[in-house]
């Protein structure tokens, strides 16, 4: 089992079971639960095998990847109504799952021999754009966009951490293990204490 394998499996499911738990807020039904946790799982990967030009995309490759999102997307139908509070696990689930996204994109892009420059962005497609597409379909205001959420940034911490240790260390499990982490700590700093970049703000021109 390669590294990228693993990280795109760890980051599928639980990115699916963040999805399946947008739609149980959303009320769908069975069908609904599926088809919002596959979009949210395997989306940043989908882009990333595309721009990587990745033939077949990596679910194409491997339908393990489907079926792993289905389950989670079955697990959260049974549960849900046993989580407390949903959105809290929601926000939680998708920390992890970003912090194993992110560095899936990173050895994606080591696999293709890119530099850490793409490896950077690779990183943050497979971070980010699943979420920003459960989020369009839900109708939700995307979290990677909202005031406050260090989400994006935390990617791109997480990103640069990898891309730049690779540099020097030969090791993956090394970088993609620092990387995962600095993209954990960042999220979850902006979850516990409210950490946030300053905003832009708008100021009329001198007269």
């Amino acid at each position: 089992m390669t590294a990228t394998y693993a990280l795109d499996l760890a980051a599928v499911f639980v990115f699916a079971l963040s999805g399946a738990l947008v739609a149980s807020r959303q009320q769908l039904d069975p069908v609904g639960f599926g088809f919002v946790a596959c979009l949210t799982a395997v989306g940043g990967g989908t882009v990333r095998d595309v721009l990587l030009d990745r033939n077949p995309v990596f679910w194409i490759a491997d339908p393990i990847y489907i079926l792993a999102a289905l389950l989670a997307a079955a697990l959260v139908f049974l549960i849900a109504p046993q989580l407390e509070s949903r959105y809290s696990a929601i926000r939680w689930l998708d920390a992890v799952a970003l912090s194993s996204a992110v560095v899936a994109g990173v050895s994606a892009a080591h696999d293709v021999q890119q530099g850490p420059m793409i490896v950077t962005i690779m990183g943050m497609i497979t971070g980010c754009f699943g979420g920003l597409m459960r989020d369009v379909v839900c109708n939700d205001v995307p979290l990677v966009l909202r005031h406050g959420e260090l989400y994006v940034t935390a990617a791109l911490a997480g990103s640069v951490t990898s891309a730049l240790l690779s540099l020097i260390i030969a090791d993956p499990l090394i970088y993609l293990s620092a990387g995962a982490a600095a993209t954990f700590v960042v999220r979850g700093g902006s979850l516990l204490f409210g950490w946030k970049l300053p905003n832009y703000r708008h100021r009329p021109p001198r007269q």
